[in-house]
């Protein structure tokens, strides 16, 4: 008996022109991944019958829901697609800020040692997270909400598969950040998110989802500093405006700059808890910037 292993499974998506169908002839494009949680499940849906026995004589399964996380260490090249889908917008010289297009895929999961192919159709990126600390490599993941989801044994006739990148995963160690404009040199992590507010819609006749609604563009994250003076502290007291920006470069020189024009601190204490060094964290969130027309930039620069 052979018992499926992570070791041999692998994801691919491709881009749906209709939502929830897969195009013919489809062209796959390998996800790397480090886990995911991506699968279906079901309402449940109980008779409230009463019964003089007291059993429970109906029940039935409700709604569909296709969802789940993709976990991923980030890389150059290997998730373009996926962050220009999660913020809705697209990449022009090579510059990707928040928009306004929506896109569907059918995401594809192959388990090769027990020859099953799980894949799930209609797929929308409601979400994103990314984590740079120190001593480790920048890690994140994606979160989908989707249409269907079936099983097989066999791939999808005439489906073929591309090569997947090797770009190396992003560290810590290689990069920089700056802070209102200026080099920050004590930042000891840095957390982001993106979040669409997508939501599933079900109707009568149908347990699965029309196209998810989409709500507000919310980009929030948190950056931990060491405490060596009341700067960003000032900044949370007083309300001001600021701007992040922190920049990942791999092995090969290739770079992503992310950067946040309008950011406001929502806290800022620096938590005594013995007596080593002193860190202080602060939630921000971004907002809508004049100047790039966004509240996040993302430019990705080839070695």
């Amino acid at each position: 008996m052979t018992i499926a292993t992570g070791s041999r499974h692998d994801m691919a998506y491709v881009a749906e022109s209709t939502f929830g169908t897969t195009p013919t002839l489809p062209v796959f494009v390998p996800i790397r991944h480090t886990g995911t949680t991506l699968g279906l499940s079901k309402d449940a849906i109980e008779s409230e019958e009463l019964r003089q026995d007291r059993q429970i004589a109906h029940y039935r399964h409700g709604n569909k829901s296709v969802s789940g996380d993709v976990n991923i260490e980030l890389s150059y090249g290997s998730f373009d697609d996926l962050l220009q889908a999660t913020l809705a917008g697209s990449w022009a010289a090579d510059v990707l800020l928040a928009g306004t297009t929506r896109r569907s895929f059918t995401i594809e999961r192959h388990h090769s040692d027990i020859n099953k192919y799980l894949r799930s159709t209609g797929c929308s990126f409601n979400s994103m997270s990314l984590s740079v600390a120190p001593n480790s490599m920048v890690t994140g993941s994606f979160s989908i909400i989707g249409k269907s989801f079936t099983v097989a044994s066999t791939a999808i006739s005439g489906a073929t598969y591309s090569s997947e990148t090797t770009s190396a995963p992003f560290d810590s160690f290689t990069g920089s950040v700056n802070e209102g404009g200026s080099s920050v040199a004590v930042v000891t992590g840095i957390e982001l998110s993106i979040d669409n507010g997508m939501e599933a819609l079900y109707v009568v006749g149908s347990d699965e989802t029309l196209l998810p609604s989409i709500g507000k563009s919310t980009v929030t994250g948190s950056i931990t500093a060491y405490f060596e003076n009341s700067l960003l502290i000032d900044k949370f007291i007083s309300e001001t405006a600021s701007s992040l920006e922190f920049t990942l470069t791999d092995q090969e020189g290739n770079s992503y700059i992310f950067e946040l024009p309008n950011v406001k601190y929502n806290s800022g204490n620096p938590e005594v808890g013995g007596p080593g060094a002193i860190t202080v964290s602060l939630d921000f969130v971004a907002l809508y910037d004049g100047g790039t027309g966004s509240q996040i930039q993302i430019t990705r620069v080839p070695a």
